[in-house]
């Protein structure tokens, strides 16, 4: 009667939520009232359900999370069984941050039953042993009875208070642990994988990658409450700061990993020495993480998720357009993240409803992302086997490439009985060209000539820089007369080309396999090569065939000579 008493003037003004014996899970949203206690008059180890009376009034808004505050939020709610049998029901908190909950259910004899815990208190003090807080209550046949919760926490007030019967939360609790164990599973996939390509290509773009993808599934253990159940249940010290060394520690490979994935230290310098002082200012906050306060460094580390989330954006933009093939799966990874990461820290500072949404895109869009990163890593492999066989300079194939190349032509054409020819030029004078313009000069000159090759022949046709200022044009399928031909149009468009006024020019050397005249690809690359050192010392600008006596008809006119 004492209960029913004090609960009265409550009861006049909320709505009383009547259950049903196999209820399903339903929020207690729209049933609560709440009294915002900011000077902390009423005391937070007793209940006064009389001083309470007076101060509760309905939530006004569609969802109970405020951000961060120092006041202490008291929640009323009313439960009715209407039916025959006592009903054991189960009310939860889905939010584990919570530094202090007190949750007051009536007794049988008019008194209380207090439960105080949090994550300043060890994981004992919870009724049971589950991530999140769950209040399992008996309500009496043919009565209703009105609950008290008090919240009070240095980081975010998320309020998500629901009720079910046990019959039906057993189900559902069991589905969410098969969820989270999937969920947890890709990221210790993800790890593992990487970890065997790490071991294999020694690269240490996948070393931060997995650095960032544990540190990462390590804040979203905290933040789902697993880390405090199952690591470390008797240091609430330590479960109340580990989210934020674990976003620290995230933070600072993210940064580290994005400036590798996009080689933004050689496509944009200036951008990667302010990754790098960003690195050091989120190693500084890991440090100082445990010894400010704490609300304090929750909204800094908020801001500093932020702005290294905005920088992995612009990172991945710049290099995107300077040409990365990497960057294009990191840039969409981080978009993809990007939303949710908005999503949450608003959540967080109370300017969006906490909800199973807002609460969760963040942990989904992270998981896609780190799947995105890895296919961004398998691109990088490419990049850097291309780079391992293109010329920095003209961005033509290299000697490597064109080696393997050639041994891999010649044994298809000797065993398809199809004619392979080989094109090697050589740039005139180029010794008088650096001696009188400058290296610079000389290396635009190269490049030049590069273009120009790569622009004259067409796939399979294939043009290499083979060493120095010599190059070198494979082309399978081609007979003796067209690669002459080929090597006609090269001779004449290098003679019309000029470096500061000096003109160009090239000496050509032409073989063809055709018929078994050659036994192997290095005997077809000598004979190509004495042809052009014919042609140089028959006088320069002309092109000479393999075998062939005289030089080509496709020798220019007289060269002005380079002193």
């Amino acid at each position: 009667m004492c209960t029913m008493w004090l609960a009265a003037p409550l009861l006049a003004r909320a709505e009383i939520l009547e259950v049903a014996p196999d209820q399903p899970p339903l929020s207690l949203t729209p049933y609560i009232q709440l009294y915002v206690d900011r000077k902390h008059v009423l005391p937070a180890d007793s209940l006064n359900a009389a001083a309470l009376a007076d101060r509760l009034t309905p939530l006004d808004r569609s969802a109970a999370n405020f951000g961060f505050s120092d006041a202490a939020y008291w929640v009323a709610f009313t439960l009715k069984n209407s039916s025959e049998n006592d009903l054991p029901l189960v009310i939860r908190q889905d939010y584990p941050l919570m530094d202090h909950l007190d949750f007051w259910a009536p007794t049988g004899n008019g008194d209380w039953h207090h439960i105080r815990t949090g994550d300043h208190q060890p994981f004992t003090s919870r009724p049971l042993a589950l991530r999140d807080y769950v209040f399992p209550v008996t309500l009496p046949a043919h009565s209703q009875q009105t609950f008290y919760l008090r919240f009070a926490s240095a980081g975010s007030i998320n309020i998500g208070l629901s009720v079910s019967s046990q019959q039906a939360y057993l189900p559902r609790l069991g589905l969410e642990q098969l969820l989270y164990g999937i969920y947890y599973g890709g990221f210790l996939v993800l790890v593992l994988y990487n970890l065997f390509l790490f071991l294999a290509l020694r690269d240490p773009a996948y070393a931060y990658y997995m650095g960032y993808s544990i540190c990462c599934g390590l804040f979203f253990a905290v933040l789902n409450g697993f880390t405090f159940q199952f690591i470390w249940p008797e240091y609430p010290w330590l479960a109340n700061r580990a989210l934020l060394l674990a976003l620290g520690l995230t933070l600072t490979f993210a940064i580290q990993f994005a400036r590798l994935i996009c080689n933004v230290k050689q496509l944009a310098p200036q951008v990667d020495k302010f990754c790098g002082l960003l690195r050091y200012g989120t190693i500084a906050l890991t440090v100082l993480a445990p010894l400010g306060d704490y609300a304090t460094m929750t909204e800094i580390f908020s801001v500093a998720a932020l702005i290294v989330s905005l920088t992995s954006l612009s990172v991945g933009a710049v290099s995107v357009w300077r040409g990365s093939v990497s960057a294009r799966y990191f840039l969409i990874a981080w978009i993809t993240l990007m939303w949710t990461v908005v999503m949450y820290i608003f959540k967080t500072f109370g300017l969006l409803p906490h909800n199973a949404v807002t609460h969760n895109a963040f942990q989904v869009g992270a998981l896609i992302e780190m799947v995105l990163l890895s296919l961004a890593l398998g691109a990088r492999v490419g990049e850097i086997q291309r780079q391992g066989h293109t010329d920095q300079l003209t961005g033509l194939f290299n000697r490597r490439h064109f080696d393997e190349l050639l041994a891999k032509e010649f044994s298809l054409a000797a065993r398809q009985e199809t004619p392979l020819a080989l094109v090697v030029l050589d740039l005139d004078h180029f010794k008088a060209i650096n001696d009188q313009l400058g290296h610079a000069r000389g290396d635009e000159a190269l490049r030049a000539v590069g273009q120009l090759a790569s622009k004259l022949v067409r796939k399979p046709a294939v043009a290499c820089r083979y060493g120095g200022e010599e190059f070198a044009v494979l082309l399978p399928g081609c007979d003796k007369q067209t690669a002459n031909r080929i090597a006609g149009r090269l001779l004449d468009a290098v003679g019309k080309m000029n470096c500061d006024g000096v003109p160009l020019s090239v000496s050509i050397g032409v073989a063809s396999y055709e018929k078994g005249n050659y036994q192997s690809p290095i005997q077809l690359f000598e004979a190509a090569d004495s042809a052009l050192y014919l042609a140089k010392e028959g006088g320069r600008n002309q092109v000479v065939m393999s075998g062939d006596s005289e030089p080509s008809p496709q020798q220019a006119g007289p060269l002005v000579e380079v002193h």
